[in-house]
């Protein structure tokens, strides 16, 4: 029999070690994204689904920021579920663009988060990348407040943080989160696209 090349033996090895438990966060991470790009109020459903199976799997990868973000995604998922169907009334709520000011007051909040809890994470954890962790987190947050509230800007800073979890997470021999988020820069570049068309027909 002839050897498999070894980008193939990868592969294999990526998918085989892969548990059950992530690829059901897989598959339930992609299926919300994938929905919430396409501005459907059932991705909040499968993200809470997907945000408690990766609380497990963060803790046990020692990934403590992003463990502790699910949490905090949880309670955002309910209350953008919430804020999408506050009046049902309407057929869905209007796309917004956040102003300069709220967007510097973001990045700075994304800065000041970063190095305190990053320095934290340093000394009193055995946290893996502990700033990197944090940076993300801080840059999820916003992210997903953004989200919740219907702002366009969302899709960029999910585009900007994807690309640094999928080297985080190979790092750690998570390859189908790895991948998963792989996927999500895709996503999120097709959202982005998609909630702009919207916006613009609402300013029309």
């Amino acid at each position: 029999m002839i050897a498999g090349s070894p980008f193939q033996e990868s592969i294999i090895h990526y998918f085989t070690t892969t548990k059950p438990l992530e690829w059901v966060g897989v598959v339930t991470g992609l299926a919300c994204v994938w929905l919430a790009a396409k501005n459907s109020i059932w991705n909040w459903p499968l993200a809470c689904v997907s945000v408690i199976i990766y609380v497990f799997i963060f803790f046990d990868g020692k990934l403590y920021a992003d463990a502790g973000l699910q949490i905090y995604f949880l309670a955002m998922n309910v209350y953008g579920w919430y804020y999408w169907t506050r009046n049902r009334h309407q057929q869905q709520r209007n796309i917004i663009h956040n102003q300069r000011k709220e967007i510097y007051w973001s990045i700075t909040a994304i800065l000041v988060f970063t190095v305190l809890f990053g320095l934290t994470l340093f000394h009193k954890t055995d946290a893996s990348f502990p700033f990197i962790d944090s940076f993300c987190t801080a840059c999820s947050v916003v992210a997903q407040i953004f989200l919740a509230r219907k702002v366009l800007q969302n899709w960029l800073i999910w585009i900007f943080v994807d690309i640094i979890y999928v080297g985080v997470y190979f790092s750690k021999e998570l390859y189908a989160t790895g991948v998963m988020y792989a996927i999500y820069i895709v996503i999120a570049t097709i959202g982005y696209f998609d909630w702009r068309k919207i916006y613009r027909e609402q300013k029309s």
